[in-house]
């Protein structure tokens, strides 16, 4: 395994993060467990996780993924051993169920609580704003369209004062953000260098793929020159990327056959390079998965890359990318499928 450190700070991660977020929906507890077992024995100390998990979010599993972590923990003894990571859900329409009240001071506090107690610790390692409470382009919006009717009001320094004091109880340690935008990014580190007393945002968990690479238009700059480290979620585009979907297929228990309105990785546009990717792969010796995942881990904006499966077979191969290093053909020939068809799932 490789490891990197989380920007800041001395902790040590490694550069292959374990998501959660099929674990209580299409896995069962056993299941993630075993993935636990297995990723901690390839040498991943990093998890990933969220109040919202599993998806998709229902009040039925809400924060299930949680306790099934906590129990891990509980059983094994191992939470020292890894860097846990979770998430406040903000507003939106799938997450009314948790709160319709942002990231006011209570509904954090209210938020920390909740997952201390499912997960069974005393603190998280790196604690995230899953996304934002503003109208802005977030989950599969490419551009920004301004809404003239937009109920939120500047409460940037409210929220870093809110973490500030759930760190100073060491109920937290680090703070990062998620589905952030690169004006977003700028505000929060703005603040935060403007008041010394309020916390740093560390990192930035964003979709990073073949198949959307938007991070690179303007936060991979910010990313490199702030020290915001990416926490690349989706690098296989719901499985796009294992090339399972190539042909029309629709494999049985599969992420897009059973949610059929997860489409921001289904397009005709998405299939085209992805059958590109196929192509270059197969033509290197190369699996796609492990190709594409290689090139999200050779970035140099890249803190750890999110892997997830529902299988251990897919964990296995997904894990074992860190010892790929792309040739320079490969790369070269990625770039020129990316300038074909930039972009095609963001």
């Amino acid at each position: 395994m490789i490891y990197t450190t989380l920007p800041h700070t001395d902790i040590e991660v490694s550069k292959i993060c374990l998501g959660t977020m099929t674990w209580g929906k299409q896995n069962t507890e056993a299941e993630g467990f075993e993935q636990m077992d297995y990723a901690v024995e390839q040498g991943i100390n990093f998890f990933d996780t969220a109040e919202l998990y599993p998806i998709p979010a229902h009040p039925d599993r809400y924060a299930h993924t949680e306790i099934i972590i906590g129990n891990w923990f509980k059983k094994t003894g191992k939470r020292e051993k890894i860097v846990l990571a979770s998430k406040i859900a903000g507003r939106g329409d799938f997450a009314k169920f948790i709160r319709s009240t942002g990231f006011s001071r209570d509904s954090i506090i209210e938020a920390v609580e909740g997952s201390l107690k499912r997960l069974q610790t005393e603190y998280i390692d790196l604690y995230q704003l899953h996304w934002p409470e503003r109208n802005t382009n977030y989950f599969g919006q490419r551009g920004y369209n301004h809404n003239l009717i937009d109920y939120w009001e500047d409460n940037i320094h409210q929220v870093l004062e809110t973490l500030r004091d759930l760190i100073k109880a060491g109920k937290i340690r680090q703070v990062g953000l998620s589905n952030e935008s690169p004006w977003g990014t700028m505000r929060f580190l703005e603040e935060s260098k403007v008041h010394k007393s309020l916390p740093r945002m560390i990192t930035i968990q964003n979709p990073y793929s073949l198949l959307n690479r938007l991070f690179e238009v303007g936060l991979s700059e910010i990313s490199i020159r702030e020290q915001i480290g990416l926490l690349a979620y989706s690098p296989l585009g719901f499985g796009v990327l294992s090339g399972k979907y190539l042909g029309g297929k629709k494999p049985p228990k599969a992420r897009l056959t059973l949610f059929t309105n997860y489409n921001r990785y289904s397009s005709e546009q998405t299939m085209l390079a992805t059958q590109q990717y196929h192509e270059l792969a197969q033509n290197n010796g190369l699996t796609l998965a492990q190709m594409a995942l290689a090139f999200v881990n050779s970035r140099p904006f890249l803190t750890s890359n999110i892997i997830g499966a529902t299988s251990m077979e897919q964990l296995k191969e997904n894990i074992g990318s860190i010892d790929l290093e792309l040739s320079k053909e490969v790369l070269k020939g990625i770039e020129q499928i990316h300038k074909g068809n930039p972009d095609p799932a963001p």
